[in-house]
């Protein structure tokens, strides 16, 4: 059996595995498919007056998330909603949706293999498969699971191809905000740049005329606004002191459930301050990691030098400094990992098994050790401490790495265009 069919073979043993995991696992890591996903997308259906749903309960001229109301999320979300609803004959929305994210991996996966020849290639893809695996089923049962093939399969062609490349990284920028950042390494290590300004350009102001002719308008950026008013979630990384000070029973600290987002965040002394400053402290690390990837690329540095380090050092800055921190941002960190390995692997092993540790921790914090750490128990609260630790260490050992990246290499680079599609 050829080194591809294993690959194959391991994929689809991988994906069944983690599909089933959603269902065994304790504290329902499919739980936002069928709490959120399904209702909001069967609403748009009986919005939308398709007549198959309006037996469900749904009568017609229901909201639309992101049309009619604000959102926490981009406009084209709702279209993996949407599309999850084409398997759902099969065994039930739940199944439709880990299908649809199958398939989008799949697509994604086959063009990482390619021929199978490459052994960057392939190493990048057995440690896709292994993150896959160690993260476990929250990084299929959420949009994020439709973004990352989509961020990987962009990366891939931003080389060869920049127009579509940059295209699919906008698509999945308005399913799941965190590939800008993708575009934004793109914009700076990219030498056609137009090609890239113009495709994100074009598919974002497609995006903009057909939420304007649905009459959504005044909810288009809904979901900026959604996100800057939020307090601190559970699981990011500066909600550590408070996690650790609701387990010391400390008193006006705790962990408490926020109905209107639907999801556990942290309260305690000088929360609203932490809060207030949180944002703009992401916009300065975003900037300051951005100028020193536009300061290399003015230097002369080279794409498979520059790229897959800025980019995942601006995914990790939009981790670090959020004050949202939901279990499957971890998913986040595989993209840039996969094309620096396919780029040059021994180079990027090291963050790879990084990655790989950070997405065992948080499979013990979520779904496994979840419902105790809601508790303030000590234990669960050491796996998120030491899951965020590693978090900023490979953000500090990226940065470190971006800085380093020579300007004018003296020795040539790997050949990005024989690595990247």
């Amino acid at each position: 059996m050829s080194r591809r069919a294993v690959l194959w073979v391991a994929f689809v043993i991988v994906h069944v595995g983690v599909a089933a995991l959603g269902f065994l696992l304790p504290n329902e890591p499919m739980g936002d498919v069928y709490r959120v996903y399904e209702p909001w997308s069967r609403a748009w259906l009986a919005g939308l007056d398709i007549q198959p749903v309006l037996s469900a309960g749904f009568p017609a001229g229901a909201a639309l998330v992101g049309i009619t109301e604000s959102w926490v999320y981009p406009q084209l979300a709702i279209v993996p909603m949407l599309i999850a609803w084409l398997f759902s004959w099969l065994a039930g929305y739940e199944v439709g949706w880990a299908i649809l994210v199958t398939l989008c991996d799949a697509l994604a996966f086959a063009l990482l293999v390619g021929r199978g020849r490459s052994t960057g290639r392939w190493v990048a893809a057995w440690f896709w498969l292994a993150f896959i695996a160690v993260l476990g089923p929250v990084g299929m049962y959420r949009l994020d699971g439709v973004t990352v093939p989509l961020a990987i399969a962009g990366s891939l062609w931003l080389v060869g191809r920049p127009w579509v490349g940059s295209a699919l990284l906008a698509v999945a920028m308005w399913i799941k905000v965190w590939p800008a950042a993708l575009i934004a390494a793109a914009l700076v290590a990219v030498r056609r740049r137009l090609a890239v300004l113009g495709a994100a350009v074009a598919v974002s102001a497609a995006v903009v005329v057909w939420v304007l002719a649905m009459g959504g308008a005044s909810h288009l950026f809904g979901f900026v606004l959604d996100q800057t008013d939020r307090g601190l979630q559970l699981e990011a990384p500066v909600s550590t002191v408070y996690v650790w000070q609701a387990v010391a029973r400390i008193p006006g600290s705790q962990i408490y459930y926020e109905q209107d987002l639907l999801t556990f965040q942290v309260t305690g002394p000088l929360v609203d301050t932490v809060i207030a400053i949180m944002t703009p402290l992401l916009v300065l690390a975003v900037a300051a990691v951005a100028g020193v990837g536009v300061y290399k690329a003015r230097g002369g540095a080279s794409f498979a030098g520059l790229y897959p380090n800025l980019a995942l050092a601006l995914v990790l800055a939009l981790i670090v400094f959020n004050k949202v921190g939901s279990p499957q941002y971890m998913t986040w960190i595989a993209a840039p990992i996969v094309v620096g390995l396919a780029i040059d692997r021994r180079r990027w092993w090291p963050p790879a098994i990084l990655a790989l540790v950070i997405a065992g921790f948080t499979l013990g914090v979520y779904p496994l050790a979840y419902f105790s750490l809601l508790l303030a128990w000590p234990f669960p609260a050491t796996l998120l401490t030491i899951r965020n630790v590693l978090v900023v260490v490979l953000f500090v050992w990226v940065v470190v790495r971006l800085c380093r990246v020579p300007t004018h290499p003296r020795v040539r680079a790997p050949r990005h265009a024989d690595a990247l599609a």
